[in-house]
């Protein structure tokens, strides 16, 4: 009752809010960014190259170029000018495009550095970006980014970031990526700079002697919070606005001609685990990548390994659907969103993880092939082919092929076709002619004026046994203007589509969505203010509602870095048969309904010391649930950084040993000796489960995340009868070579 009473007292709020603040924003920039002008910035052809050491005052290579300034704020002023001073500079050589920084700040003693890990986040230090789409598509585009450390921070853009963050690759927004390039930072009496130093073979583009590209700079001052952008935004936009990027002009690449060769060797001991046994092992394997064309690449990989990369995030699944886990392992990772088609996390008719992992366990990658990137201006292709060797009796082994095109057409529209097949061997079902699938799939998107844009896909998918009905298909709408963001989706799965090489979060259902959000910028300590509902349902094939969720919300964000997000949320959850959330806790079939009330917030996290909490009190499953989940984030420098999150489940269920807790602690801990020397600490432990895990990796990194890395695992699973604790040691080394320098 006291929940119900706070969603109405919420909702009215809501309303009363957007009435009463509807005069008190701030004036924006209300001309569209079509009819605005684009800024231009002049390339020169460098007689010698700047020494890269982050000095950009008297190096004698930056004298005589015109630098690009006049920066203009998206936050907290939009469409003022920038408080302090930026000016960028842009030469190239015939083998690299060169950029220069020189960031004024009237005050070097506010500059905050908040880390120095490659790719570490920007958000919270004085930082630069730059997004360069050498192909002037207007849709994509590579992203380097830098701070006061020198770090390097570099991503992928698609669709300009619009299809989020998706599994199989980043989609929209690939901060995976990671190109071969080198930067250096330093704090001056004057404020701080920075020299870029970017190979042509790292970047995409035209084949004209003389080009046009599209470019764009962000600055954040982070000391008063402040965004600042050359091509003027809107407040809802940001750098991935490849759109609305200006313009550089007298760009004269070279022709392509790029070669690089990355051998590895790796070597293991394990001691332990489900084999209880000490197991040592030595691997050997490759990486080729060469241009076609300076926008096409082909990609090879041999006995691919990623023993380096991170482990998974544990989770704790408290409901009755599929738990998605992002891919991390890097060849994976590039160009992916190439091959994107779906809903991110819901529906994803290519999920890379499906490639040499089997239920979560590794299967060895023998290799493959990848061919990505342009064919001319607008035409996107992609091919991926990889071959596993399977595990007798556990896995198939499996040969995989995915083809992709995408046309691109004028103001963020596009339509294009995705196929999906896997191929297996038929030692685990014991046929090899029934051990396969494919999946096919159509897609396309409209843009309409610079705010509206419709999606949509359809796809179907073929499994020998499965005969029925085997289509899924979506359409999607979304508003998105410096006031005003709504999105409207409906996505149907029928019963035998099953795309064995995707993402299916549940399966046999029809779901709605709607969301609705209003900014304001009001004067005084507050940045904006967004209230906002949204309202899901989903429905089985027979029409028997599964899901309800009603989310009534008020995000208050301080200009102080500081943000506070108070809601109400209303459950339905349709079970037609029993679940058991934890072992031991059956819940049984019945429809259960009720409210709770969500707190969110945040300290200044750009503070050494600051804390994130997200809280829900409430009902759910026919008792009450209670979530606390606190990170607690403190930084020494830009050189240690630690993070600590613990996610405390209480139910009381009225059913047997309904009334139970579960906890699920993370530590996250690095040191930074360098910008490319790093050890990092992953430690997690649940207490349902009792299991323990430890990441340990050190690495020293060379160009392009190769190098050298030194990793430690170990995972104890402390509940009777579990085998004993699991160790691992491993050592890789690769070298990227690039063989036509």
């Amino acid at each position: 009752m006291i929940a119900r009473t706070l969603r109405m007292r919420l909702q009215a709020a809501f309303a009363l809010l957007a009435l009463a603040c509807g005069n008190a924003a701030l004036a924006q920039t209300d001309v569209p960014p079509e009819e605005r002008p684009r800024p231009l910035m002049q390339a020169t052809a460098l007689e010698t190259a700047p020494v890269v050491d982050g000095i950009v005052v008297g190096d004698p290579a930056w004298e005589g170029l015109l630098p690009a300034t006049g920066f203009t704020q998206v936050q907290p002023i939009e469409g003022a000018p920038a408080t302090q001073d930026t000016a960028v500079y842009i030469g190239y050589t015939n083998t690299a495009l060169y950029i220069g920084v020189m960031a004024y700040d009237d005050n070097p003693g506010n500059i905050i550095i908040a880390d120095s890990r490659r790719d570490s986040p920007l958000d919270e230090t004085d930082s630069f970006q730059v997004i360069i789409d050498g192909l002037k598509d207007r849709q994509n585009g590579y992203l380097f980014g830098t701070n006061p450390a020198g770090v390097e921070y570099d991503a992928q853009v698609v669709k300009e970031g619009s299809t989020g963050q998706f599994g199989s690759g980043g989609g929209g927004f690939n901060l995976n990526w990671d190109g071969s390039w080198t930067v250096e930072a330093t704090i001056t009496e004057q404020g701080w700079s920075a020299e870029f130093e970017i190979p042509f073979t790292t970047l995409r583009y035209g084949n004209a002697d003389e080009q046009e590209w599209g470019i764009n700079f962000q600055r954040n001052i982070r000391n008063n919070n402040e965004i600042v952008y050359w091509a003027p935004l809107n407040r809802q936009r940001n750098i991935e606005r490849v759109s609305e990027a200006g313009t550089l002009q007298g760009i004269e690449p070279p022709a392509s001609r790029n070669l690089q060769f990355t051998p590895y060797g790796l070597a293991s001991w394990s001691q332990g685990g489900v084999l209880d046994a000490t197991i040592a092992d030595q691997e050997f394997g490759f990486d080729i990548k060469y241009s076609l064309t300076p926008s096409l690449t082909l990609d090879a990989t041999y006995n691919t390994d990623f023993a380096q990369v991170e482990v998974d995030d544990a989770v704790v699944n408290l409901d009755r659907f599929s738990i998605f886990l992002p891919e991390k392992r890097p060849f994976f990772l590039e160009n992916a969103g190439q091959f994107t088609v779906g809903n991110a996390r819901q529906v994803e008719l290519f999920f890379s993880r499906r490639i040499g992992i089997d239920d979560g366990e590794p299967v060895p990658i023998e290799g493959g092939v990848r061919l990505s990137g342009k064919v001319g201006n607008s035409t996107n292709v992609g091919f991926l082919y990889m071959a596993d060797e399977g595990i007798a009796g556990v896995a198939p082994q499996n040969d995989f092929v995915v083809a992709r095109v995408n046309q691109e057409l004028p103001n963020r529209s596009s339509i294009g076709v995705l196929a999906v097949s896997r191929n297996g061997d038929g030692n685990v079902n014991g046929n090899a002619a029934t051990d396969e699938n494919q999946t096919y799939a159509i897609d396309g998107r409209w843009g309409i004026g610079d705010n509206l844009l419709f999606e949509g896909w359809y796809a179907r998918t073929d499994t020998p046994g499965l005969d029925g009905d085997d289509k899924a298909f979506a359409a999607k709408m979304n508003y998105d203007s410096a006031k005003w963001s709504s999105r409207l989706n409906w996505t149907e799965v029928r019963e035998d589509f099953n795309p064995e090489v995707g993402f299916l979060q549940r399966d046999d259902y029809r779901r709605g969505e709607f969301f609705i959000m209003r900014r304001y910028r009001p004067q005084g300590a507050l940045l904006e203010v967004r209230p906002h509902m949204s309202i899901l349902n989903v429905w089985d094939l027979d029409g028997f509602l599964e899901t309800v969720f009603q989310h009534y919300d008020v995000h208050w964000e301080y200009k102080n870095g500081y943000r506070i997000d108070t809601g109400v949320n209303y459950r339905k959850d349709g079970l037609q048969e029993p679940f058991e959330i934890v072992d031991g806790v059956i819940v049984p079939a019945g429809t259960y309904s009720g409210n709770e009330v969500q707190i969110v917030g945040h300290t200044n996290l750009a503070a050494p010391l600051s804390l994130n909490l997200r809280t829900n009190f409430g009902q759910r499953f026919g008792g009450d649930r209670y979530l606390i989940q606190p990170t607690i984030n403190y930084r020494i420098g830009e050189t240690f950084n630690s993070e600590l999150t613990v996610i405390y489940n209480d139910f009381d269920l009225p059913y047997a040993n309904g009334d139970f807790s579960v906890t699920l602690t993370r530590l996250r801990l690095s040191y930074s000796f360098t910008p490319k020397i790093l050890m990092q600490a992953l430690i997690q432990f649940n207490d349902d489960s009792e299991e323990l895990s430890t990441n340990l990796r050190f690495s020293v990194l060379r160009t392009a995340n190769s190098g050298l890395f030194v990793v430690y695992n170990e995972f104890d699973e402390r509940s009777a009868g579990s085998p004993p604790p699991g160790r691992e040691f491993i050592i890789k080394y690769s070298y990227l070579f690039d063989v036509l320098d």
